[in-house]
């Protein structure tokens, strides 16, 4: 009963989004290849993956192609990489930002093929090719998303890939979008250049989107992270910063024009700061470089006040307490004594002594 339950226990602990995506995902793939056994591929790739083609008919493929994989090895490695990560992403966000996040990446992400498949047709006039000949499924839209996820959480942490390749967080969204733009260019656009489409999504959402419950300075809501270390520069060289920065600001601007970019009262560039919700060790990561260069700002700025007032008033610590009590201070000086005043002292002492003698 024990090596029974223990299965068991590991699947109730495992978040209710994360197990429902899960199994979704497991049931979708073996119906999938269950189909294609039994030669209707045709069908099952119209109706369960995204063919740009068809997917006018077809809508719901916007979404449910993400839970198909195609072949064993794109299914092992998803099962291994997703669930874990959404487990983590879950505990921290909750079931709904969760569920949120993995509709968003994938159905947004889908859309953008899907109009620049039809792009692709109508410059080249090759439906077979761009309408009909590509079917896009598999959750890599996801995986890049999860990425940059981990890389606004926690960049600084260091993993290890097979045991051999050590690598930060934070270089593995660039990694992935790098293999991506290989095999695009050698020919392989489906479904390899979905990841294009998914790190920028996935960006876009946790930068301006996210719903961070009661972490405004009042208990409001606050939307995105609008720090400096998640900005859209930060993914690229600097030779690279002055023309992203200025693409970057005119379609900031009109967006805020037409109302696309919900804000709130702590956004960063008001002067406010809203941290990203989660446990200490993540949040110490994700804000170490910025919170040391805060620190330096700020021992700069203490330091200039204290010597000017170090040198202008004395120091407090040298003054005596007050006493208590009705006491007075002469703060006059004693005027010199006169010759007569000297004298009548010198006689005055003379006769005490002459009475001390006589006694």
């Amino acid at each position: 009963m024990a090596v029974l339950s223990s299965p068991l226990v590991l699947i109730q602990s495992v978040p209710p989004v994360t197990r429902a995506y899960a199994a979704a995902t497991v049931v979708s793939s073996a119906l999938y290849g269950w189909l294609c056994w039994k030669g209707l591929r045709t069908e099952a790739a119209q109706y369960m993956t995204l063919v740009p083609g068809s997917a006018l008919f077809s809508p719901w493929t916007l979404f449910t192609s993400s839970l198909v994989e195609t072949t064993i090895f794109e299914f092992i490695a998803t099962l291994i990489f997703v669930p874990p990560s959404l487990k983590y992403l879950e505990r921290l966000w909750g079931g709904l930002e969760t569920f949120k996040f993995i509709f968003v990446s994938i159905v947004a992400s889908n859309v953008i093929v899907f109009g620049f498949s039809w792009i692709e047709f109508i410059v080249t006039r090759n439906a077979d090719l761009f309408l009909y000949g590509m079917q896009y499924h598999g959750q890599m839209a996801l995986q890049i998303a999860i990425l940059v996820a981990f890389t606004q959480l926690i960049p600084e942490h260091q993993v290890q890939i097979l045991g051999v390749i050590k690598a930060r967080v934070k270089s593995l969204p660039m990694a992935y979008l790098t293999l991506s733009t290989v095999l695009c260019i050698v020919g392989f656009q489906c479904p390899w250049i979905i990841i294009q489409f998914g790190w920028f999504v996935g960006w876009v959402y946790l930068r301006f989107y996210k719903k961070n419950p009661g972490e405004s300075v009042g208990g409001g809501d606050t939307y995105g992270d609008r720090s400096e270390t998640f900005s859209l520069i930060s993914w690229f060289p600097p030779f690279m910063h002055l023309p992203l920065t200025l693409l970057g600001n005119f379609v900031y601007s009109w967006a805020n024009r037409l109302h696309l970019i919900p804000t709130s009262g702590s956004d960063v560039e008001l002067g406010g700061y809203a941290p990203v919700p989660g446990n200490a060790r993540a949040e110490a990561e994700r804000r170490r470089a910025m919170a040391l260069k805060a620190l330096d700002q700020r021992v700069a700025n203490n330091s200039s006040p204290v010597g000017s007032n170090s040198a202008n008033t004395p120091s407090s610590q040298s003054r005596s307490p007050p006493t208590v009590g009705p006491t007075r201070v002469d703060i006059t000086s004693p005027s010199p004594p006169t010759n007569g005043s000297l004298d009548r002292s010198k006689s005055g002492s003379d006769s005490d002594e002459a009475t001390k003698t006589k006694s």
